[in-house]
């Protein structure tokens, strides 16, 4: 049994501060629990200890004859901590707190819910809430919540699990589930999240046999370490997770002085991180309503690979266009499969989509031969029927109602959609058949696109080995020289460079190195040299190299009159090869994320970056490089060599561990550019910014 299985389906519950006035919040909990089929015992808790709604009740949760599985508290804000001492003395151990007035609140009620929390952890007790909406399990009967959607409907059964933070959002999910005729296995509202959030109730609904696939709502996450396991949890199942993030985040990724953290918002990281765990993330609650339908009604693709067979030449356009945008594939008709189905209908168009032209509704028997020579020719995961106005045809439906139960039985594992207006009956026979059905062709797609998505991706399971911590780094400088001293010692290649800090340092460095050289300001208060002049490229001799000493102090001291100048540096000039920017941005909720995209002022002017947890493996490290578009560029571009796309996977690498072994310490890392080459690459700038509570520690160490 899971640990939360008795807040989803209590055998016995208390109700503290149940009322006898249904209109009450306290009521209406009471009556829900009483009025739905509940067949658990219920002990009302009210001061009067008189009958309540018809059952006895008891003044306190001390004086139960017995120990109920779970409690719920409906009472004033501050009654609530004493009730919930009272649940722990008795046994309780599972509570929701339906009860407001706490941190949404403000003020003393941020310390009334952190005092909740503190008892809970006293007793080993976990409390949903406050400010929770309560939870449900309609094929137990078991309303446990004061919703107004109950006045009006109730869901029925299901395979849908149900797990958000807010409980208007969530009622309204199960409402629209239901209104589209979708059951509701369990759902639940987390409130403030004082203790347990909807990563605990996603690994609950992971577990639970009666789920099927999980919609999940985010305001907020505190541990995105949990969120990513449930979330793997799920994908390993095979119970999709279709997922919505709301409003903003407690600690959202703050802009450091890189472009890395500037680049690294909020909805990139939650992106990133659904991404690779497989959950799809819904744009709407009408996109998660449909990917659910299809999930629950037909199943997941197993590849996705559409077939479109349409009677109407623009339709399938239009889906095949929705396809395209979507991220699924249309793979036309092999020869033998088409010339298989223009003996079937001879005036069939296209090769995916297949156009039966309105012929069709002539002779309904041919779709089944072209239906199933489209499945088997091209191995499709999916096939997208559109059949106009058929599905309001009661007599003229039959045979497309055998065809489509043909081409179910005789591939099982494969999804069949069809897209048509209907009436009701026609529409719950072909969904007992296993078969959805959408009146809106792009809805549909765009279904079948979430539903093909949620299969968990390779990579997400290849998950990288532990790092070990690192002892913390000392930056005092903070300049590029150390910085690249630390990336260099993580495996990380750099120039061989000097740090000068006279003129005559410079140009000895310079001739030892060979010209031209490139010169760059020194200084942890210059992050962005170019911007200050900061930076002499193409520095041809002694003589040069002597003046660039002089003019780079007096551009940094003229445009930064308070920066700190360490010097300056002198490096090898470097030609040809492609710009990149790799870089780590710590998140406060999901850790360090790892940055790639094209380098220099690309990384500006086109944002073309993406990200991925760390630690990377090569296989995660090749995905990332896949995900920016540039990265087309290395494999030579208009005549170019191909450029060394491993030395640019295992730079990746190498930095998501030192990010991870090192996270206490930094804030954010930025190698911009670094130049990948036709044979190896090079980190041509770099810069680490430390985070505060470590930069905090090494100066009072010093």
């Amino acid at each position: 049994m899971h640990r939360l299985e008795k807040l989803f389906r209590p055998g016995s519950i208390a109700v503290v501060g149940a009322s006898g006035d249904p209109a009450k919040l306290g009521g209406r909990v009471l009556r829900h629990l009483t009025s739905f089929g509940y067949s658990g015992r219920i002990f009302p808790i009210n001061l009067s200890g008189k009958p309540v709604q018809g059952h006895p009740s008891w003044p306190n949760v001390l004086d139960l004859p017995e120990v109920p599985d779970s409690a719920l508290i409906v009472l004033p804000a501050p009654l609530v901590g004493k009730a919930l001492e009272d649940c722990a003395e008795k046994g309780i151990l599972q509570v929701q707190i339906l009860s407001s007035g706490f941190a949404e609140e403000g003020g003393e009620g941020i310390a009334m819910q952190e005092e909740l929390a503190r008892i809970a952890s006293r007793h080993g007790m976990r409390f949903t809430g406050p400010n929770a909406l309560g939870s449900i399990s309609p094929a137990d009967g078991f309303f446990g919540t004061f919703s107004s959607l109950l006045d009006t409907a109730r869901p029925g059964p299901g395979r849908i699990g149900v797990a958000t933070q807010s409980g208007a959002y969530g009622s309204h999910v199960y409402a629209a589930a239901s209104f589209r005729g979708l059951g509701i296995s369990r759902a639940i509202a987390t409130g403030n999240e004082a203790d347990l959030d909807v990563a605990d109730c996603i690994d609950y609904l992971v577990e639970d046999a009666g789920t099927t696939v999980i919609c999940a709502a985010l305001e907020g996450c505190r541990d995105g370490g949990k969120l990513r396991r449930a979330l793997l949890k799920a994908a390993a199942a095979g119970k999709p997770v279709i997922i919505m993030k709301v409003g903003s985040t407690e600690a959202g990724a703050a802009a450091a002085a890189t472009h890395t953290g500037s680049l690294a918002g909020e909805d990139r990281i939650i992106d990133t991180v659904f991404r690779e765990c497989g959950a799809y993330r819904a744009a709407s609650i009408e996109e998660m309503i449909d990917i659910a339908y299809v999930c629950a009604i037909g199943l997941r693709p197993p590849s996705g690979d559409v077939g479109i067979l349409t009677l109407s030449g623009g339709i399938g356009v239009l889906m095949a266009d929705a396809c395209i945008g979507a991220g699924l594939a249309l793979p036309p008709m092999p020869a033998p499969a088409m010339e298989a189905i223009l003996k079937i209908q001879p005036v069939a168009g296209g090769r995916n989509p297949i156009d039966t032209t309105a012929q069709l509704n002539g002779g309904l028997q041919i779709f089944e031969g072209i239906s199933q020579e489209m499945m088997r020719g091209a191995d499709l995961g999916t096939v997208i029927a559109y059949m106009a106005h058929l599905g309001r045809n009661l007599e003229r439906f039959p045979p497309l109602e055998q065809s489509l139960a043909a081409l179910r039985r005789n591939f099982p594992d494969r999804l069949v959609v069809a897209v048509m207006t209907h009436i009701e009956e026609i529409r719950l026979r072909l969904e007992a058949l296993g078969i959805p059905v959408f009146e809106d062709p792009t809805r549909a797609v765009r279904a079948v696109a979430g539903a093909t998505f949620s299969r968990v991706l390779q990579q997400a399971a290849r998950a990288a080995p532990p790092v070990a911590a690192a002892p913390p780094l000392r930056l005092e400088t903070g300049n590029e020289a150390t910085a690249k001293a630390a990336l260099r010692a993580a495996g990380i290649p750099v120039l061989p460079e000097h740090v000068c800090t006279s003129a005559e340092e410079a140009r000895a460095a310079a001739e030892a190195l060979g010209f031209p050289v490139v010169m760059k300001i020194l200084s942890a208060d210059i992050p962005h040299k170019t911007e200050v002049g900061g930076v002499l490229v193409n520095v041809a001799d002694a003589a040069a190299a002597t003046e660039g000493f002089h003019e780079l102090l007096r551009r940094a001291r003229s445009a930064k009159p308070s920066a700190r100048l360490d010097g300056v540096l002198v490096a090898p000039m470097v030609r040809g090869g492609l710009e990149t920017i790799i870089g780590v941005q710590r998140d406060p909720v999901f850790g360090p994320m790892v940055m790639f995209g094209l380098g220099g002022v690309a990384v500006e002017l086109f944002s073309d970056v993406a990200f991925a947890t760390a630690p990377l493996t090569p296989v995660r490290a090749e995905a990332l490089i896949d995900a920016v578009r540039g990265a087309r560029l290395l494999q030579g571009w208009r005549g170019s060599p191909p450029l060394d796309r491993q030395a640019l996977a295992e730079a990746l690498c190498r930095l998501s561990e030192f990010a991870v072994a090192h996270e206490d310490s930094i804030a954010s890392v930025e190698i911009n550019p670094f130049l990948v080459r036709e044979e190896g690459g090079i980190a041509l700038d770099a810069l680490i910014s430390p985070r505060e509570e470590a930069a905090r520690a090494t100066a009072m160490a010093d």
